[in-house]
């Protein structure tokens, strides 16, 4: 197969599997989803659907995250991992939401990508699922996945996104990068599959022998 052949299988194979992508982050507002996914980075989605319910019973929007002791946000949020950094940006973020855009979250990647603890990739994730912009967002994950369907030899997940952006239309960017993830975990795992034994890789390339080994991002 060529590239197009692959992104077209690919396209295919994933909207039989998953039509209809829910986000994974439970949320019930803009700010809550930013907080959920600045939460998850380095940390699964379960870990924090476990976790948010408790801080945003405390608070579910910036003037009352605001008014919380970061060692409060701390002493809830521990179990995500880098747990004192998060609690600070957290923290910080809610302040100037409010300062800064009255107590709303910004529609632009731009602006998102200020705020503390936000960077490009969870200003991604928050605007394709927040907001409906076109957006790519490509974690360790996605960017292992592509590798493994030959739709990129970046070396990091900036030129991963860039060649995912040019390889699938923009209309499925955000579906997309939801099934790419939920491909990942259930059938083209880290240790479940090396290449050569989901359906996926299997038919991309059917003459693969050798296990394929990622570069790391």
């Amino acid at each position: 197969m060529i590239r197009s052949e692959r992104s077209k299988f690919i396209i295919n194979e994933l909207e039989e599997l998953y039509p209809k992508t829910s986000v994974p982050l439970n949320h019930n507002n803009e700010f809550e989803l930013l907080i959920a996914v600045l939460l998850s980075a380095q940390c699964t989605d379960e870990r924090v659907n476990k976790v948010t319910p408790i801080l945003f019973k405390k608070a579910k929007n910036p003037n009352d995250m605001a008014q919380l002791e970061v060692e409060t946000i701390y002493s809830i949020i521990r179990p995500c991992g880098l747990a004192p950094k998060k609690s600070k940006a957290i923290s910080e973020l809610s302040q100037i939401l409010i300062n800064d855009y009255n107590g709303v979250v910004p529609r632009s990647f731009e602006q998102l990508e200020k705020l503390p603890g936000v960077g490009h990739k969870t200003a991604s994730v928050v605007m394709a699922q927040a907001f409906g912009t076109p957006a790519f967002p490509v974690d360790t994950h996605i960017h292992r996945l592509a590798q493994r369907w030959g739709l990129t030899n970046g070396k990091n997940v900036s030129q991963t996104e860039s060649d995912l952006k040019k390889i699938f239309p923009k209309n499925l960017w955000n579906k997309l990068h939801l099934q790419i993830i939920f491909y990942g975990r259930e059938y083209c795992t880290a240790r479940g599959c090396d290449g050569t034994i989901c359906k996926i890789c299997r038919t991309c390339f059917p003459k693969r022998r050798k296990p394929f080994k990622a570069q790391k991002a």
